[in-house]
């Protein structure tokens, strides 16, 4: 009588596989949590400890480790019989396991380094390699979706090679996974540098429409966790299936309306830059007629993001635009809200979770190059200096101005260039320069593109000015302030240039290159 061997912690389905299992003729051996559930559905199981002759020790730490589980495994069929037959070995053909839940625990709060250890899982990895091992003789399965297809395939007969060979591959990612994520946590646990060393924690979300292109196939995959800002923990309420472009720019645009908490904010992204920024302490449908108003040009087939739950009224502003948007997100909507947006199926709609706004971002900033990937903290802020370096001071109203339009920049990619200014007692983007070669150009490029007056407005630089021609061009156009790093060896031509002009420089200290 062959043995299947069931060791689980995520116990979705496990008793209606045993139960297949017992119906073809298997004896189930299963320890702990997984022995109950199975006994509970009236299903006959074996503990291993009875199995073996060897006690569990160690409060549960030392089980599964024995002989007779992993020469049960492991052994070669049509070589090992005499062997195996000596030492009173059975042959375990099916081994169903997933391992101890390490991500959800070091995703809990104030999750000790203890608690941590307690759960990571020695045996039910080394059950899941052995069976991959010998994948030819044993069918190894670590996903639940995975159960009917084995009980379908024993129960004709066709559980070959081929199913055996994608359970296996499925089941080593799965160990791999699981051991880098663990490497990935002590090593910042233990402060250990080089923290993508031994490969980076995956785990696949879902297939995409396409990639950058409709001939590009794309996936999206996820760092492992169960809090903090990830785009896999958006849930999408209606609309198409998402695409590379669209999850793309979705993030870009998140990170810029969540720049701001303190009032409603309205982001609308295309390509990945804000083409619209608007922030009112009335509500949602005024940040957004201020960002639209920004550049609607631009905003057609674009993302808006809010970072503020959205009501009927809401959509009802958003709709009489009469601009088309890709994606509408916002960290919830009113039961009207949803009736008026179930009209338009074209529109995905991303429900955002409610600890959005106080969560920081998830996992690592990870670039892709040829043949490899660019590892790198998230670029949260950072505290910076408000070093005056010209005579005139600025107005409050040019304090909330500028301190807006550096938010805003340090989500525009490098060279940016950001023009902002107050508007009918909120907060605007008056045009952006983005992605340009040189800066002088980016600053140009937002004074054309300017939907309201340069005058008056505010200029924002992620990165210092090399020379003065930027800012000679910015006070030509009318700016009166200027926040920028600094630190161009160049600075003093630069602040002397915004001396003669006379209007406000702020310099910063910190640099956003967004590449």
């Amino acid at each position: 009588m062959p043995y299947a061997l069931l060791s689980v912690s995520d116990k979705t389905g496990i008793a209606n596989l045993g139960r297949g299992l017992v119906e073809l003729g298997f004896t189930l051996l299963s320890t702990g949590g997984t022995a109950r559930a199975l006994t509970e559905a009236g299903l006959p199981v074996t503990k291993v400890s009875d199995h073996t002759g060897a006690n569990e020790v160690f409060n549960g730490r030392v089980k599964s480790l024995h002989p007779k589980i992993h020469g049960g495994i492991l052994g070669r069929r049509g070589t090992d019989e005499a062997e195996a037959e000596a030492n009173g070995i059975g042959w375990i053909d099916v081994v169903a396991c997933n391992l101890y839940p390490f991500e959800a625990t070091v995703s809990k709060p104030g999750v000790t380094l203890a608690d941590a250890v307690e759960n990571i899982d020695i045996g039910g990895p080394s059950m899941v390699r052995s069976a991959a091992k010998n994948h030819a003789s044993v069918a190894v399965v670590v996903d639940p979706t995975d159960y009917s297809v084995v009980l379908e395939a024993l129960e004709a007969g066709t559980l070959d090679d081929a199913l055996r060979g994608r359970l296996a591959v499925k089941a080593f990612r799965h160990t791999a996974a699981y051991d880098s994520l663990i490497s990935t946590w002590l090593g910042e646990a233990h402060g250990v540098e080089d923290m993508a060393e031994g490969g980076l924690p995956l785990r696949r979300v879902q297939s995409l429409r396409y990639g950058e292109n409709p001939h590009q196939k794309a996936t999206f995959y996820a760092q492992p966790g169960t809090g903090g800002r990830s785009l896999a923990r958006i849930e999408q309420l209606q609309g198409k299936a998402l695409s590379f472009n669209n999850l793309a720019d979705l993030d870009a645009t998140l990170r810029t309306a969540f720049e701001f908490i303190d009032e409603p904010a309205c982001v609308i992204v295309k390509h990945m830059n804000p083409c619209g920024v608007g922030v009112h302490s009335d509500g949602p449908s005024k940040a957004f007629e201020l960002a639209l108003s920004g550049d609607p040009v631009s905003a057609f087939g674009g993302i808006v993001a809010f970072n503020r739950v959205l009501t009927g009224e809401d959509i009802r502003t958003i709709r009489s635009a009469r601009t088309f948007f890709e994606i509408l997100a916002a960290p919830g909507f009113t039961d009207d809200a949803l009736e008026r947006i179930a009209g338009r199926k074209n529109l995905r709609v991303m429900k955002l979770p409610e600890d959005w706004a106080t969560s920081a971002p998830d996992g690592m900033d990870i670039r892709r190059v040829q043949g490899g990937f660019l590892v790198q903290d998230w670029d949260n802020g950072a505290e910076f200096a408000w070093n005056l370096v010209t005579s005139r001071e600025p107005s409050a109203d040019e304090v909330e101005a500028l301190k807006f339009a550096w938010k805003v920049a340090r989500n525009v990619k490098s060279n940016a260039i950001v023009l902002a200014r107050t508007e009918e007692g909120g907060l605007v983007l008056n045009g952006t320069g983005a992605g340009q070669m040189s800066r002088v150009d980016s600053v140009h490029l937002a004074i054309r593109k300017a939907t309201r007056p340069v005058p008056g407005s505010v200029l924002a630089s992620d990165a210092f000015f090399p020379f003065p021609d930027g800012i000679q061009a910015a006070c030509d156009a009318g700016v009166i302030a200027i926040i920028q790093p600094g630190g161009s060896v160049k600075d003093d031509e630069v602040f002397a240039a915004a001396e003669a002009a006379g209007i406000t420089m702020i310099t910063t200290g910190v640099r956003h290159f967004r590449h």
